[in-house]
């Protein structure tokens, strides 16, 4: 589940006159629903409040999001493609698969405890859903296992990475980082005075050491 770097939402000045329109107000909106969220949680949170954060109009809220019961996934899945297409400007410009890696690990954890798009994800996991929008779910991590697989193999196909069985490896790696990203979120203390991001990719770099490389 991971985590952009950017900062909380602030809320934005409303004028009637100066609407946003199409991507701009779909992103504004967007980033005004996950802070609304994170602070008031799914069921309290009115499209109003949205409004508010975005300095937008009701009505521009309700056509970017329809019904309420929309809102969750809606958001998630613009977060998550936000958030892809971040991660993969930055990969396209690292100088080497171990920056690749170093990166995944810095956009998948969460940034500190109550991060705002973590904790999306932990609210519509909390959530009851139909097939399809396990589907869905189910698409939006297989994303990011295939991001890290592509690293792993780039990395192995130029020596860098140890030949570890990629399936493997991604299901063991994702399996961790989910597990840091409970105990920032929580606030465990170990993480006050350490950095889960060091520790986590420390330990993926151990794992991917060629075989005769101290």
């Amino acid at each position: 589940m991971p985590t952009p770097e950017s900062e909380p939402t602030s809320r934005a000045p409303f004028d009637r006159k100066r609407q946003p329109s199409g991507d701009e107000a779909r992103g504004r909106a967007m980033r005004a629903a996950i802070s609304a969220i994170a602070e008031k949680g799914t069921a309290a949170v009115r499209m109003s409040d949205i409004a508010e954060r975005a300095g937008m109009s009701t009505g521009h809220i309700l056509y970017h999001f329809g019904r309420k019961d929309r809102l969750l996934l809606e958001v998630l899945v613009w977060s998550e493609a936000d958030l892809g297409d971040r991660f993969q400007r930055a990969a396209d410009e690292a100088a080497s698969p171990a920056e690749k890696l170093a990166l995944f690990v810095r956009f998948y954890l969460p940034r500190h405890e109550g991060d705002e798009r973590y904790a999306l994800w932990t609210q519509v996991l909390a959530q009851r859903h139909d097939d399809a929008g396990r589907r869905l779910l189910t698409e939006l991590s297989d994303a990011w296992e295939e991001r890290l697989e592509a690293v792993l193999r780039e990395g192995q196909a130029l020596g860098h990475f140890a030949e570890v069985d990629p399936s493997e490896f991604v299901i063991r790696a994702v399996a961790m980082l989910n597990g840091l990203s409970g105990d920032v979120m929580f606030g465990r203390s170990r993480w006050q005075h350490a950095s889960a991001h060091a520790f986590a990719l420390s330990a993926l770099e151990r794992e991917l050491r060629p075989t005769g490389q101290a």
